[in-house]
């Protein structure tokens, strides 16, 4: 019994020490055990700090970039809450500085870090006051627990209230609480006005009614002021303009508002499109500092005070959010130079142009309804603007960016450019459309041709600039031929009405057969000038120029010489120098020639080929030269009667003739030798030379025949293959779209010119294999070239906020400069991206402090609203600018009370005693709204 009995007390005893040591929490309510949950999560939060949060998925808040949160779900009975941690990696900010971006609770209360407890339900608000009221005992009892002095905050009401209630333990002296609600419509006329909000918060502490007015309360202000230019969308023109419209409306018998003004009028592109404003208006925030009011008085005169009276003027664009817009929606030379490749992609589908034209050969009924063409209202009108609106000779160098010529188009003013960008708008600039302008452009050119009209836009003299493209070309030799086809009709007119005695005096006249005018030399001067070769081959001397006209008004030149008086000259310019004749001692004449036949690029390759399929044969050269070389001898002449085969040499290729400088004494007979491929058995320049006859170059055969050589141009013009003009197209819309961007006036914008200077290289090297005829169908350079149009898109719409800007801040460039900058930095990673990955999760948020002679700039964009306009409401606020009431007010009233004041002067518990220097703002007020709009949060700190 006694071993039992000792063995029982053994069991007794191990039993009692298992029980010492043993917490049992089923006796803890569910409250307890969530309050031990909030602890247990906010000790894990304070001990791993801010860096150690980050790096365990504390999300970063887009409105701050120093604010993060970190969350955790909690469950009490059948509920579950979400607790939410804020906090920030530097804490400088302050609210005083209302250009940081704060948390809504930090500015509402004016604290930093800050807990949110709130419910996982649809509203995430607590509904049932009771609950919220536990709720927010739990979270104070939880982190008084472990010591922590973050705010908490429940919220609480409707979610359209923004309304919380929240407590802050300050230690073991302080507590402060915390509550905020909204007023949505109604608001009382008195809490419209400062001296209304002002005895609002006083009557938060002060005991009486009387005091407000018996008693000087130091109350602390700040505030700010936010204040929204007038919209600039083309939607509001109406409300905006009302005032116009009306005025446009008396004087115009169809009441319209035609000579309305749009934004972009003055820019180089609103000949073809009317772009989107992209600054649609200015935020502009003015902000007082701190100040001291001590009655309702004083808050009446501030609500009358002019915001020019306050310290910071922050200004803040509003952008278009088309900008940076992922639809790809925009209208513009980029969007349109799209439909352009997807045409260029489909010219290959077929032979001729007018194939495009007819329905049959579209294929689906899907394919007809793209490309419906617009009526023939339509295209006459553009062709109107092609060729009866451009008889003028247009500049070309006109907008010319130094690196456009490294683009084989055509230049921006000439008439193939034109036609270019008028298709870029003609109906959806689908193939079909672009097929039907063709065939009538070219019936009316066709039209000028026979009719002998000067071609609108293209130059009828000169030489041809073989750096365009092959149409441009082609044109520009048609505009020439029709200008030779003019004066040679009338030269028939003027002989058809001739007598013999006239008709033996045109021998005189000027018969203009070159492709420009050139001064002529008089008799009395030396004249060394020669003519070029068009087509520099191997074996032709380089060192002749040209003559460009031959004798208009002179009579045929008689030799100085007494021993040959007798003997006439015909078509001479003047002697050479002091070179003689071989056979005779007469002066070596120059004759006037004419100039050689125009070529444009592709029968420069013609040749080209020609010469290559023969070798490199000297005689095969001359061939090809054949028609140039018999004119000049025959000028020569004419001009030198007595002269030999060696003087046309002497003259014409002085390196194909060796002499030993006897020449440079006067001497005669001048010795010297042919070259060995002169002298050379069969030489075809002397066979040429034993053939032409002795006639001046105004006796002669024009060298370029207008009729054949226009016809030929037609026919080519006509038979075109779709792709070849479609390649055409495409080179020369980007460089007409680049280079009418161009004259966009932006300033001293350093990344808009950098900008253009890529785009320029870029399309260079991008249409390069369009510009060498190496593209064909189904080719991945139709890949390249649609990226281009992104590439174009992006600088397109950095220019138009230029240009906005800039036409804004004309008087205050450093204000435009700094926007433009900022943006740029911004949208500078979207600008590889096309219009679907670009990121539009974050937004352009710039706040630009003004200056104080920016203020006068920005002050007078706040234009004084018209009566007419209705959407404005009566004016209520104060503080006017321009006639203009904030669209925001944002208030903070605070009361600071000293140490001495007895009621917060000593601590019993523990001993604590507070400095009697020290202030604490006991009561803090923040208002923020319009008259139809109040919302106000206050905040008290009590004594415990």
């Amino acid at each position: 019994m006694a071993s039992t009995s000792k063995a029982n007390l053994t069991e007794d005893d191990e039993e009692e020490e298992e029980i010492e040591h043993f917490d049992d929490f089923t006796l803890a309510s569910s409250w307890e055990r969530f309050i031990s949950e909030i602890e247990a999560t906010c000790r894990q939060w304070s001990a791993d700090g801010p860096k150690n949060l980050l790096e365990k998925g504390a999300v970063h808040l887009d409105y701050s970039n120093k604010m993060y949160r970190i969350k955790s779900e909690l469950k009490d009975a059948t509920k579950i809450y979400s607790m939410e941690y804020y906090f920030g990696i530097d804490n400088n900010g302050n609210i005083s500085d209302w250009n940081c971006t704060l948390h809504d609770l930090q500015l509402c209360f004016g604290v930093k870090e800050f807990l949110v407890i709130s419910p996982q339900s649809a509203s995430g608000v607590v509904l049932d006051a009771p609950e919220s009221s536990k709720l927010l005992s739990a979270v104070a009892i939880a982190l008084s627990n472990c010591s922590c002095l973050w705010p908490a905050f429940v919220p609480v009401h409707d979610p359209s209230r923004k309304a919380f209630i929240g407590i802050q333990n300050m230690g073991t002296i302080f507590t402060r609480r915390f509550e905020a609600d909204r007023i949505g419509s109604q608001v009382p006329v008195k809490f419209m006005h400062l001296e209304g909000l002002y005895e609002l918060f006083v009557s938060k502490f002060a005991y009486w009614t009387s005091d407000h007015l018996t008693h000087l309360f130091k109350v602390y202000l700040m505030m700010k002021l936010t204040y929204r230019t007038l919209p600039n969308d083309d939607e509001n023109d109406g409300i905006q303009d009302a005032d116009a419209e009306n005025a446009e409306s008396e004087k115009m018998p169809d009441g319209g508002n035609h000579n309305r003004k749009h934004w972009d009028d003055d820019c180089p592109w609103s000949e073809w499109y009317s772009a989107e404003d992209p600054v649609k208006g200015f935020d502009l925030v003015t902000t007082w500092s701190e100040k001291v009011i001590e009655s309702s008085l004083e808050m009446a005169e501030m609500e009358n005070a002019s915001p020019h009276e306050a310290e910071k003027w922050i200004l803040t664009p509003n952008l278009s959010p088309n900008l940076d817009s992922s639809k790809g929606d925009r209208i513009g030379f980029a969007s349109q130079l799209q439909l352009l490749v997807s045409a260029l992609d489909m010219s290959f589908e077929a032979q001729f142009m007018e194939d495009f034209v007819s329905d049959e050969n579209l294929g689906s009924d899907n394919l007809k309804s793209s490309m419906v063409i617009p009526p023939p209202t339509v295209l006459d009108r553009v062709l109107k603007d092609l060729l009866l609106e451009g008889r003028q000779f247009p500049d070309f160098a006109k907008g010319k960016h130094k690196r456009s010529q490294a683009i084989k188009g055509a230049p921006l003013e000439s008439l193939f450019a034109q036609f270019c960008l008028h298709s870029l708008w003609f109906g959806n600039c689908s193939i079909r459309a672009i097929a039907v302008l063709w065939v009538e452009f070219v019936r009316e050119i066709r039209w000028y041709w026979e009719e002998s009209q000067p071609l609108p836009k293209m130059p009828a003299h000169g030489s041809i600039d073989l750096a365009t493209c092959l149409i441009n070309q082609k044109l520009q030799m048609l505009a020439i031929c029709i200008e030779k086809k003019r004066e040679l009709n009338e030269e028939f007119q003027d002989c058809l009405g001739s007598n013999d005695d006239v008709f033996a005096h045109m021998e005189v006249e000027d018969i203009q057969v070159g492709e420009e005018s050139t001064s002529f030399l008089t008799q009395s001067q030396d004249f060394d000038g020669k003519r070029d070769s068009p087509l520099i081959l191997e074996g032709f001397n380089e060192s002749r120029t040209s003559i460009s006209k031959f004798s208009t008004n002179s009579q045929d030149v008689y030799s100085a010489d007494k021993s040959t008086s007798d003997s006439k000259r015909r078509g001479s310019a003047g002697p050479v120098g002091s070179m003689k004749l071989l056979n005779s001692c007469q002066s070596l004449h120059a004759p006037f020639t004419q100039n050689a036949p125009l070529m444009t690029e592709d029968m420069h390759e013609e040749r080209l080929r020609a010469v290559e399929a023969f070798g490199d044969s000297f005689n095969f050269s001359a061939q090809l030269e054949r028609e140039t070389l018999s004119s000049d001898m025959s000028a020569f002449k004419a001009a030198n009667s007595d002269a030999a085969f060696e003087d046309f040499i002497r003259w014409h290729s002085p390196g194909d003739w060796e002499n030993d400088g006897s020449e440079a004494n006067d001497e005669w007979p001048p010795r010297g030798k042919l070259s060995q491929r002169m002298s050379g058995p069969g030489n075809s320049w002397r066979k040429i030379w034993n053939d032409a006859p002795s006639l001046p170059a105004y006796e002669q055969k024009p060298l370029l025949d207008p009729n054949r050589g226009g016809e030929k141009i037609l026919h080519y013009l006509e038979t075109v293959r779709p792709h070849q003009l479609l390649e055409q197209m495409v080179c020369t819309a980007f460089r007409a779209s680049a280079d009418t961007l161009h004259q966009t006036n932006f300033g001293s914008l350093k990344q808009m010119t950098t900008k253009m200077d890529q785009l320029y290289h870029t399309m260079a090297s991008t249409l390069r294999p369009l510009q060498a005829n190496l593209l064909s169908g189904n080719s991945e350079k139709i890949g390249d070239l649609k990226r281009l149009c992104v590439a174009l898109e992006h600088v397109e719409k950095l220019l138009t906020l230029a240009a906005s800007l800039r036409h804004k801040f004309i008087q205050a460039p450093r204000v435009y400069e700094a926007i433009f900058s900022d943006y740029y930095d911004f949208y500078l990673p979207n600008m590889g991206k096309g219009s679907a990955d670009v990121d539009i999760q974050k937004e352009f948020d710039l706040k630009l402090q003004l200056k104080m002679n920016e203020r006068q700039v920005v002050s007078n964009m706040f234009t004084p609203p018209t009566a007419n306009q209705s959407w404005r409401k009566v004016l209520s606020m104060g503080n006017l600018l321009n006639g203009h009431e904030p669209i925001l007010r944002q208030i903070v009233f605070s009361k600071r009370d000293s140490g001495s004041d007895c009621h917060y002067a000593v601590s019993t518990r523990g001993g604590l005693h507070m400095d009697d220097q020290q202030e604490i703002e006991t009561y803090r007020m923040y208002v923020c709204g319009t008259s139809n709009d109040l919302r106000v949060a206050l905040c008290v700190t009590s004594y415990d």
